[in-house]
């Protein structure tokens, strides 16, 4: 199964009525479930995402707000976590210079990076105004709800 035998499957799935799809091939096993439709004692597939590097520019980028952002020490330092589970882009694109880098400044509502998620690309803001002190992701890498992504001195 390649790549886009997998996007036309989530797509259908989500068309359609069905509250639970499952399907096994040679070497894949695939289990889409939307929420409420696990039996209890089951665990439910929040979020599918197929994962695949874009390589043209953004046109029209939703607006993500972060407020999963936690203080780690006394020195007003705070890890800014992924508010969405997907891949982390740190440019708008290829092309591009990154959002922010280390030592920059930032301010709340500044852009600091992408996060792809089932096709769309979303901008993910600061909540907060400081300097960006760690980049803890790599660029293209895959995130998960929660993971820290930078982090940031107030």
């Amino acid at each position: 199964m390649d790549l886009s035998e997998l996007k036309g499957i989530i797509s259908l799935v989500q068309k359609s009525d069905l509250t639970e799809f499952e399907i096994e091939l040679k070497d894949i096993k695939l289990r889409m479930a939307r929420p409420g439709a696990i039996k209890p004692g089951q665990d439910a597939i929040k979020e599918i995402v197929v994962q695949a590097p874009s390589t043209s520019p953004i046109s029209s980028v939703p607006q993500v707000s972060n407020t999963n952002i936690e203080n780690t020490t006394k020195d007003d330092l705070a890890v800014f976590e992924s508010p969405m589970v997907g891949t982390f882009y740190r440019k708008p694109s290829p092309d591009d210079p990154a959002f922010v880098k280390v030592g920059d400044s930032v301010k709340k509502g500044d852009t600091l990076c992408i996060i792809e998620a089932m096709k769309v690309m979303n901008e993910i803001q600061s909540e907060i105004s400081g300097e960006i002190v760690d980049i803890l992701v790599e660029d293209g890498a895959s995130v998960e709800f929660g993971q820290p992504l930078f982090k940031i001195r107030s």
